[in-house]
């Protein structure tokens, strides 16, 4: 192989390498932008959940306060909670 065949090779495979690290690097960044949605839909879920508990100890305080509000007064409801 001459010098020129060799030089030319090795700018070829060059160029190449630096598109495959090109691809590499994007799939690397992907997988960042990935691993970030994941982490912020994570937190959305778990502030809904926590309102979600949070809400189901409300509506058992005001159900608790219904049913006593309701005894005191002797109203029957009619239907029950």
């Amino acid at each position: 192989m001459s010098e020129d065949q060799f030089t030319k090779l090795f700018k070829y495979m060059e160029k190449r390498f630096d598109i495959v690290d090109d691809k590499f690097e994007e799939a690397a960044n992907d997988r960042a932008d990935i691993r970030g949605a994941i982490a912020e839909l994570s937190a959305q879920v778990r502030d809904y959940h926590n309102e979600m508990k949070f809400m189901s100890h409300q509506m058992d305080k005001l159900r608790d306060a219904i049913l006593q509000i309701a005894k005191e007064t002797g109203v029957k409801l009619s239907i029950e909670i």
